[in-house]
């Protein structure tokens, strides 16, 4: 039995342990750091530095080792060219940080000890007297410029700051070279150092190295052009803090004192038409395009076609293509005569010309290949009409019964036309397109491709043409142009579209060898020691194109003359017009001597032995023809001599009336001149029907 004053247990107090739930002030700091961090991340990423300007740069395109061919402006006509650190003197690099900024390897975007010394300096002098600007901030700046005053300089800070967390240290100081002013509109580095120097930032004396140093900070104040003596005494004082900083020795900063200053050039603008084209298609982010284009070849090409235009008429251009053929490299593109002549600004290696009778050794490759003809296949050269379609020879005569060999060296256009009818002029075309070169005809649409392929009745590019002859001298497979040093390393070993067998092509091969040369040139294949040069002209309609295309040395090589505009020039034709030049340009490429083949005479199977024959209506001179200049290598019973070659069957020949032997060793007439002058040649077969030719004969040298 319990009782009320009964003793009783205590209860617990209810109210918490002391300390038990207060968060401790370490954890606080670290979780208020924390979200002052995602603060920080969150409005950098809210609010980025613009960039916009760091796009936008001019891509330099460069020769294949490395010579400046030509830049693009960007906005407002400035140069602001891509800085390349790999391209960039490591020592102008070194001195750049060392002067500029000391710590910018590790300082986050502002560096505190220069903060610390300028706000000092300031109290003491009662005025700014030193900056803290790292190079982080001066980058900052170039991309955002705004006044300056205190409230900028804090916003460069932050800006900096962005920049570190986004970009790495080499990134922000390619960055910086980038942008920085070199007064005027140059901007950057690279633009700077060409366009005041002459070369690259990749080798610099120690004078220029500070004058670089020195623009950025003033560049109108200093501009070398405009203002050399505020230029030398800025380059003076970089080059005393370069000595002060240990990176340059006393007596290296007194020589460089004594260094010019220098005056502002043009850039170079080489190869103007390709090198514009490679820079507008080249990545905001690469600075350089490294082409396959030789320098020194472009240089001596560019003048070539100018003098050759400006012979040509007050109207007339021209245009050169050198691709080498292993790789398919362009070694040099003359777009045009230069930009000062009617049409300069069109390139005309993209413009869509005829071909004239450029394309016939496709056509004849491809019947070889297809074993519908030989090169010695007799065919008719006479008057057809191939249903609506009537052709003639250039001459407006026809030569009857001609070689395969013959139509083909002598561009004879009746024999060419039949032989692509054999072929058919749609397959002909689907040929070349599955080597990546289609010809465009007129109203396409509806009009089915024609024998007038045969004859440039289908438009084709030169770069297009250049790629066909380079096919052709690479064993009939065809390629796409390398451009840039990289393209041309694929294309060394790229399967390419084979269009026709070797054997096919060897054949045209030895034909366009044996053709004669231009007026004051012996052929090719009579010239000892020299390049053995397969070529081929061509007339478009009205001489509107002058084409003259070869393969020689290793290289393919296209020739055009005309009017960028079109219109019709009266005469001047692919042989005359083009094809010097040709031979100019082959000379220019340093082409190796090769031992030229051998003329020797060939026969054709026997199911191959004519085609369409006709009526034969005589004996044709094709060489040499009449009123033609020979220079020959020697005179007299030991010279090699001249093999002449006349169109017909059982044929004699005649000088000043007297009879000529064969050549007892290959059958062939060969004509040894005892001495230099004027001569009368006469072939007349065995019905008695001649063709006579009077021809100057010039002795050597």
């Amino acid at each position: 039995m319990t009782t009320a004053n009964a003793e009783t247990t205590p209860t617990p107090d209810p109210s918490p342990i002391q300390g038990e739930g207060k968060i401790p002030l370490l954890t606080r700091l670290l979780a208020g750091f924390l979200a002052a961090q995602v603060g920080v991340f969150a409005l950098s990423a809210a609010f980025p530095p613009d960039m916009s300007r760091a796009k936008r740069s001019s891509p330099v395109v460069l020769g294949e080792r490395g010579a400046w061919l030509r830049a693009l402006p960007v906005e407002n006509g400035r140069w602001r060219v891509r800085a390349d650190l790999q391209r960039t003197d490591p020592t102008f690099l070194k001195r750049l940080v060392a002067v500029e900024d000391a710590r910018f390897r590790w300082h986050l975007g502002v560096d505190p000890i220069a903060v610390v010394r300028a706000a000092g300096s300031a109290i003491v002098h009662g005025r700014v007297s030193s900056g803290a600007s790292t190079l982080s901030m001066q980058t900052a700046r170039l991309l955002e410029p705004r006044p300056r005053n205190l409230g900028s300089k804090l916003i460069e800070m932050v800006r900096a700051a962005q920049l570190e967390s986004r970009l790495s240290k080499d990134e922000i100081l390619a960055l910086y070279l980038t942008l920085a002013p070199y007064g005027g509109n140059l901007e950057g580095v690279r633009g700077a150092s060409l366009s005041y120097f002459g070369h690259e930032p990749s080798s610099l004396t120690d004078g220029e190295q500070a004058l670089l140093i020195a623009l950025p900070q003033a560049p109108e104040a200093r501009r070398p052009d405009r203002r050399p003596e505020a230029a030398r005494e800025a380059r003076r004082a970089v080059l005393d803090k370069m000595v002060r900083a240990g990176v340059l020795t006393t007596v290296a900063a007194v020589e460089a004192e004594g260094e010019p200053i220098p005056r502002r050039s043009a850039f170079p603008a080489m190869a103007w038409h390709l090198a514009g084209q490679q820079a507008a298609a080249a990545p905001a982010s690469q600075p350089s395009v490294l082409t396959t284009i030789d320098p020194d070849l472009q240089a001596r090409l560019e003048p070539l076609a100018a003098s050759v235009a400006a012979s040509q008429g007050p109207e007339a251009t021209a245009a050169i293509i050198v691709v080498r053929i292993k790789d398919r490299a362009v070694r040099a593109l003359v777009g045009s005569a230069g930009r000062d002549r009617p049409g300069g600004w069109v390139d005309m290696t993209s413009a869509v010309r005829s071909p004239g009778s450029a394309l016939k050794p496709f056509v004849y490759a491809f019947a070889f290949d297809d074993g519908m003809l030989a090169p010695d296949t007799q065919i008719d050269d006479a008057q057809t009409r191939f249903a609506d379609y009537q052709p003639e020879n250039f001459d407006r005569v026809f030569h009857g019964k001609v070689t395969a060999r013959e139509a083909l060296a002598y561009s004879l256009n009746v024999p060419a036309v039949a032989t692509l009818e054999k072929i058919g002029p749609e397959a002909f075309a689907a040929r070349l397109e599955a080597g990546g070169v289609k010809l465009l005809r007129p109203k396409a649409e509806v009009k089915a491709a024609g024998l007038a392929l045969a004859l440039g009745g289908a438009g084709i590019t030169l770069r297009d043409l250049v790629t066909l002859y380079a096919g052709l001298g690479d064993g009939g497979v065809v390629k796409p142009l390398a451009y840039t040093v990289d393209e041309a390393k694929t294309r060394e070993h790229q399967a390419g579209t084979r269009i026709a067998r070797p054997e096919a092509v060897n054949q045209v091969l030895d034909i366009l060898r044996e053709a004669p040369g231009p007026r004051g040139r012996a052929p090719s294949a009579l010239t000892r020691g020299g390049p053995a040069m397969a070529f081929k002209t061509g007339t478009s309609y009205g001489f509107r194109d002058a084409v003259a295309a070869g393969i020689v040395g290793g290289h393919a090589i296209v020739v055009w003359t005309g009017r960028a505009d079109g219109g019709a020039r009266g005469g001047l034709t692919g042989r005359d017009a083009a094809l010097p030049t040709l031979f100019d340009v082959a000379d220019l490429v340093g082409a190796p001597p090769t031992a030229p083949r051998p003329i020797a005479p060939k026969s054709a199977p026997g199911a191959l032995q004519q085609l369409r024959t006709v009526a034969d209506e005589g004996p044709r001179l094709i060489f040499p023809p009449d009123g033609a200049t020979v220079q020959v290598e020697g005179l007299g019973r030991n010279s090699r001599g001249l093999v002449l070659a006349a169109g017909g069957e059982n044929l004699s020949w005649y000088v000043d009336g007297k009879p000529l032997a064969d050549d007892p060793v290959g059958g062939k007439p060969v004509w040894r001149p005892a001495a230099a002058g004027f001569y009368r040649l006469r072939v007349v077969d065995d019905q008695g029907r001649a063709a006579s030719a009077r021809v100057r004969i010039r002795a050597p040298g």
